[in-house]
C-alpha cells in the first residue's frame, strides 16, 4: 500500500458516518440543554470579547479568542471550503453552516471546562482536554493519552496542511518555488514560537482580525457587484443541501458528510484544540471564555467560510466530482479544487485577485500553525506538570517546537493529498476522543453557564467559586479570585448574605 492509499484509509476510518452523526448529535444535545446560548447570549459574546486584560499568568479574552480563531481560520476556510464543494456540491456549504451553529454549543462546553480545570505551569495558565479529562473524569492515563494525541496531531500532522496549501497558492499566483516558501515560513515560525505563549498570542492578536476583516470585505464587495446572483447562490446552496436539485442528487449524501467534515476541520468545535487557547485566558468566570469561544466558531464559518463560498459560487469558479467518475459540473476544466478561490477572485479582479487570496492564505495558515504550536506547548506542560522547572520539561518544549518547524518545512514540499489526508485523520481522532469526553462532563459544563446567568440576573460581574457549581479539583480558582477579582468576590459574598 503506497502512502497516499494509506493516508486515505486512515482518514476514512476516523471520518465514517458514525463520527459525522456523533458531532451533529453532540451539537444538538448541548444546544438544547443550554437553551441555545448561541442565539440567546450573542450580545454577551460580543461584549465579553473586548472586556478583560491579560495578566502575568494569562492572556486576555481577546488574545485567547484570536489564538483560537487563528487556529480555526486557516486553509480550511479557503481550500477546505473548495474541497467540500468539489466532493459534496454546493449543498455542502449549508452543512458547514449547520455544524457551526450547533457546534457553538460544543465549543462553549469544552472552553468552559478548560477554564474550570486550568493549571498554572511555568507561570502561565494552561488548560484543555488533557487537563479536564484528568480532573473531571479522574483519569491521568486518559489525560496523558489525549496529550500525546494532540502532540502527534498538532505537532506533526496538522501544521503541514497549512504550509502546503500556502505553498501551492503562492506558486500558482506568483510562481514562487515551494522550497523558498518552506525556508521563509519555517524560519519566521521558529522565531515566534521560541518566544513562548505570550509572543504567539500577541502576534495572533495583531494578524487575525486584520486579515479576517479584509477577506470578508472582499467577499461582500464581490457579492454586491454580483447582486443579481444572490438568489442563484443561496438557491443553489439550499436546493443542493436538501436534495431538491436534480443536478447534484448524486452527491446529496456526500454534501452532508463533506460539509460536516470540512466544517469541523475549519471551526474545530468539539475537537478540543480551541479549548486549549481558552484555558490560557485571564477571566473571572469560565462561562465568559466559553461564550467568547462559541462566538469564534461563528466568525470562522458563518463569516469567513461563507465569504469563500460566495466568491466561488457567484462566479461559477468550481467543479463538482461525480462519485461514479468524471464531473457533475466542470466550470474550470483542469483546475484543482485548491485553486477555486483564486480563480474566483481573478475573474473579479484579473491578475490581482489570485495574489490577494494567496497572501490571505499565507496569513491565515501562519496564525493557524502558531495556534498549533501553543497547543503543543500546553500538552507538553501537562505531561511535565509535576516537574515544569526541570530539564525534562525544557527539553520537551524545545523538541516539540523544533519538530513543528521541521514538519512545516518538509510538508511544504510534499504531496498535498497525503498531507491533507493525514492531517484530516488527526482532526478526526481528536474529535472522537474529545466529543465523548465533553458529553461525559455535561454536568459541570452546564453548571458554569447556569451560575454565570444566575449572577448576571443579580446584577453582578460573575466570579467563579467552584463550590457554587458543585465542582471539585478546581482549587486554583480560589487563588485567582483572591489575587485578581477580590472586589467581584466580595460583591458575591455580600449578595449571598441577603
Amino acid at each position: 500500500m503506497d502512502l497516499l492509499a494509506l493516508s486515505t484509509s486512515v482518514d476514512n476510518f476516523f471520518w465514517g458516518k458514525v463520527m459525522i452523526y456523533l458531532c451533529l448529535a453532540a451539537g444538538i444535545y448541548f444546544s438544547v440543554l443550554m437553551k441555545f446560548p448561541q442565539v440567546r447570549l450573542v450580545k454577551d459574546m460580543v461584549r465579553l470579547l473586548f472586556r478583560g486584560k491579560s495578566s502575568i499568568n494569562g492572556v486576555s479574552s481577546f488574545q485567547g479568542f484570536a489564538m483560537a480563531l487563528g487556529g480555526r481560520v486557516g486553509t480550511g476556510n479557503i481550500t477546505g471550503v473548495a474541497s467540500a464543494i468539489f466532493f459534496g456540491g454546493p449543498g455542502a456549504v449549508f452543512w458547514m453552516w449547520a455544524i457551526a451553529f450547533l457546534g457553538a454549543g460544543s465549543a462553549y462546553i469544552e472552553a468552559a471546562l478548560a477554564q474550570v480545570w486550568k493549571q498554572e505551569i511555568h507561570g502561565e495558565y494552561r488548560g484543555g482536554p488533557a487537563y479536564y479529562i484528568e480532573k473531571g473524569l479522574g483519569s491521568r492515563r486518559l489525560g496523558a493519552a489525549f496529550a500525546i494525541l494532540t502532540l502527534v496531531s498538532c505537532g506533526i500532522l496538522l501544521p503541514g496542511i497549512q504550509s502546503n496549501s500556502f505553498a501551492i497558492a503562492a506558486k500558482a499566483s506568483f510562481g514562487i518555488d515551494p522550497i523558498f516558501i518552506a525556508v521563509l515560513y519555517s524560519g519566521l515560525l521558529g522565531f515566534i514560537i521560541f518566544g513562548g505563549g505570550k509572543r504567539i498570542a500577541k502576534v495572533a492578536g495583531m494578524i487575525v482580525p486584520f486579515m479576517a476583516i479584509a477577506y470578508v470585505a472582499l467577499a461582500l464587495i464581490m457579492l454586491i457587484a454580483n447582486f443579481s446572483k444572490i438568489p442563484y447562490v443561496f438557491g443553489l446552496i439550499f436546493s443542493s443541501a436538501f436534495n431538491m436539485n436534480s443536478v447534484y442528487g448524486a452527491v446529496f449524501g456526500l454534501a452532508i458528510s463533506w460539509g460536516v467534515k470540512r466544517g469541523i476541520f475549519s471551526n474545530e468545535a468539539g475537537q478540543g484544540t480551541g479549548a486549549q487557547a481558552a484555558g490560557a485566558a485571564e477571566v473571572s468566570h469560565p462561562a465568559k471564555q466559553g461564550l467568547v469561544q462559541a462566538f469564534s466558531v461563528y466568525v470562522d464559518t458563518l463569516f469567513v467560510c461563507t465569504a469563500t463560498a460566495i466568491m466561488i459560487l457567484s462566479t461559477n469558479a468550481f467543479n463538482v466530482a461525480n462519485p461514479a467518475g468524471g464531473f457533475i459540473s466542470e466550470f474550470l476544466p483542469g483546475v484543482a479544487s485548491g485553486n477555486f478561490t483564486q480563480s474566483a477572485v481573478n475573474t473579479f479582479i484579473p491578475g490581482v485577485g489570485g495574489g490577494f487570496v494567496a497572501i490571505a492564505l499565507g496569513f491565515f495558515t501562519f496564525t493557524t500553525v502558531l495556534a498549533y504550536a501553543f497547543y503543543t506547548d500546553s500538552n507538553v506542560g501537562y505531561l511535565f506538570r509535576n516537574n515544569s522547572n526541570g530539564n525534562g520539561y525544557k527539553m520537551a518544549i524545545t523538541a516539540s517546537r523544533v519538530g513543528i518547524v521541521f514538519m512545516v518545512f518538509i510538508s511544504t514540499i510534499m504531496s498535498a493529498d497525503v498531507v491533507w489526508n493525514f492531517g484530516s485523520a488527526g482532526v478526526g481522532a481528536m474529535a472522537w476522543f474529545n466529543v465523548i469526553v465533553i458529553i461525559l462532563l455535561t454536568k459541570p459544563g452546564l453548571a458554569t453557564l447556569k451560575d454565570y446567568e444566575a449572577q448576571m440576573k443579580l446584577g453582578l460581574d460573575p466570579i467563579f467559586v467552584p463550590e457554587r457549581c458543585g465542582i471539585k479539583g478546581a482549587e486554583l480558582w480560589h487563588k485567582i479570585a483572591e489575587r485578581s477579582y477580590s472586589e467581584e468576590l466580595a460583591a458575591l459574598k455580600e449578595q449571598e448574605k441577603k
